[in-house]
């Protein structure tokens, strides 16, 4: 089924680009924020266990905490409609014996029990001999975090579709960020760490024009 033309989704490629200063006085409303947020829920992930949770930030003081420790987002912290700190679980949740695994699997995905014996197998192997994600928490947080990142990318994607702006941010001190929304009590520290942020508004500057490699530089088709 085709839902839109082809060249709507390039325009929006085209138009989105990261943000580094933000229009404060222009919000972005109810309804279209949630399709961006429905965007990052329904993205695909590893297996489909959706290791992630999405923190959006509207606390003033708390913005004001974040400031020093999150220095790439500070002009979308001032300026955004919305700012988005996106969570990646931890190994706690993520090793194949994961009571977490488990629910996703029979509540979420409504598996047979036959079934999830069989993917839980699959599962482990992949975890120990595939990836080798086990060799430190360090790891099976980061494979975590990369799941994170697709459903970034739709929902920045998203946003351009809808003519919203977007900054999608690494620049923070993770170890500082991860302790002040443990001490808030919005973060689970046990479960969870900081992957990625994010600021979604609209534009008080003018950007440069887009520049990346040639196609034929990016792809190779081997026949």
């Amino acid at each position: 089924m085709k839902f839109v033309d082809r060249q709507p989704i390039l325009d929006a490629f085209n138009f989105r680009y990261a943000c580094k200063h933000f229009d404060a006085n222009k919000k972005i409303s109810e309804e279209e924020f949630k399709v961006i947020l429905e965007a990052g829920r329904l993205s695909p992930s590893s297996f489909g266990f959706e290791p992630w949770e999405f923190l959006v930030i509207r606390n003033s003081a708390l913005k004001k905490k974040l400031w020093d420790s999150a220095w790439g987002a500070q002009n979308s912290l001032k300026g955004a409609s919305h700012f988005v700190i996106i969570l990646a679980r931890k190994k706690i949740d993520t090793i194949y014996t994961a009571s977490y695994i488990e629910k996703i699997m029979k509540d979420v995905q409504k598996l047979p029990s036959d079934i999830i014996e069989h993917y839980k197998a699959a599962f482990e192997n992949f975890q120990k001999k595939d990836f080798n994600l086990l060799e430190s928490d360090r790891a099976i947080f980061d494979w975590a975090s990369k799941q994170t990142y697709i459903a970034l990318a739709n929902m920045l994607t998203t946003a351009a579709m809808l003519g919203i702006d977007s900054c999608p941010i690494e620049g923070f001190v993770q170890d500082k960020v991860n302790k002040i929304l443990a001490d808030e009590g919005v973060m689970d520290a046990a479960h969870f760490g900081v992957s990625v942020m994010a600021g979604f508004g609209y534009r008080a500057e003018t950007p440069r024009a887009k520049t990346r490699r040639k196609i034929e530089d990016v792809v190779k088709w081997i026949d």
